[in-house]
């Protein structure tokens, strides 16, 4: 059972949320907050396995709130969700920590699978939205050397490549024909060498290092 918190200042858009997801078998809301400070502070108190949470709100926005969340031991996934298509809100938010970053007006089954995937350990962002937050960003990141990948073997060389053309482990799995339970692996061996919180922070790095360029 994956243990969800609802996170949005708007109480009739917690109800609606609780609905869609209570009526899936494999997720349970566990709780709601009504801004950022509430959620961060209901995390402390555990039981919470994916936080899905409203960028906009009073107190501490979901941004702020997911940088604290992520900052916390062993923390939850956090799941972004915004009325506002702007790219500013994703890449902070990204950078903050969070697993993913959906508009509300997703179908409900694309939310539910959304919320697996990042409590499996998956990004959310699709690839081209993702090539067009790092093409609009770039430019405005710090360099990384290339140094940082020097530990990295070839296979988990391979792996962060995937990872950075936007792959879920699924798709890694077939197309380096390994097992999803080595990729995920690999994976988080990618992660700890790096020192990086999750996979979207690890792509970031392979596009600042030059690992990964804009046209591979």
């Amino acid at each position: 059972m994956i243990r969800v918190l609802l996170v949005d200042d708007q109480e009739l858009v917690r109800s609606g949320l609780r609905m869609v997801l209570d009526a899936q078998d494999e997720l349970e809301v566990v709780d709601e907050a009504s801004d950022g400070l509430a959620a961060v502070d209901r995390v402390k108190a555990g039981g919470v396995d994916v936080v899905v949470m409203d960028v906009r709100m009073p107190r501490l926005d979901g941004v702020g709130a997911t940088e604290r969340i992520a900052a916390l031991p062993e923390p939850p996934k956090t799941l972004l969700l915004t009325t506002f298509d702007l790219d500013e809100y994703a890449f902070a938010g990204l950078k903050a920590g969070a697993a993913g970053f959906l508009l509300k007006d997703v179908p409900t089954a694309e939310l539910v699978s959304a919320i697996r995937a990042v409590h499996s350990g998956d990004a959310v962002v699709a690839p081209s939205t993702t090539r067009r937050l790092l093409d609009r960003f770039l430019p405005h990141l710090t360099e990384q050397k290339t140094e940082t990948f020097t530990e990295l073997t070839a296979r988990e060389r391979e792996v962060l490549v995937l990872l950075a053309r936007g792959l879920s482990n699924a798709e890694i799995s077939e197309a380096l024909f390994l097992s999803e339970g080595t990729v995920k692996t690999h994976v988080s061996r990618v992660l700890t060498k790096l020192g990086v919180r999750d996979r979207v922070q690890a792509v970031v790095l392979a596009y600042q290092s030059g690992l990964v360029g804009r046209t591979t």
